[in-house]
């Protein structure tokens, strides 16, 4: 498959250590399958006068089934679960690679409610059924970066 990362640079061998902490997957890579998802996340650095690189990657998804993973296949209380405990900081079950939605800024206003405890669970869940479910590939393992992700080049945007 067809990944893409949207960055401020060319990140031809990416390295979690990079990453920042507390995000919704937790420390790691994320990608996506969705090329304009990653260029409207690299136009963002553009828009703030910083370089816009949209990076492409190839992995092959057939070697998922050897790695701990964990795939939310829609917004549920499961998914905002876990997104709650890692930007909160709190232990989670590791894995190896997340699949799942991407907190945009709809969902992310949303969260953010939540967490300064302005709406219910139940009525965040409420207004994510009706956001688009984008998606993200979050690596979590340095070493499948190294071993299985396979960098196809750049696009300065």
């Amino acid at each position: 498959m067809i990944l893409y990362h949207g960055s401020t640079l060319e990140i031809s061998h990416p390295d979690i250590a990079f990453s920042r902490e507390k995000l919704d997957f937790g420390r790691g890579f994320y990608t996506t399958p969705i090329k304009q998802q990653a260029i409207n996340w690299a136009m963002r650095f553009k828009r703030l006068g910083k370089s816009a690189v949209l990076n492409c990657y190839e992995f092959d998804e057939t070697l998922l089934s050897q790695f701990h993973i964990k795939e939310f296949d829609v917004y549920s209380e499961q998914w905002l679960d876990f997104i709650l405990a890692n930007r909160t900081g709190q232990d989670v079950e590791h894995f190896d690679i997340v699949l799942g939605g991407v907190a945009n800024d709809r969902v992310f206003n949303t969260i953010e409610l939540l967490l300064e405890n302005l709406i219910s669970k139940q009525e965040a869940l409420g207004r994510l059924i009706y956001e688009e479910n984008n998606q993200q590939i979050c690596f979590l393992k340095q070493e499948i970066l190294d071993q299985h992700l396979v960098f196809k080049g750049s696009e300065k945007l």
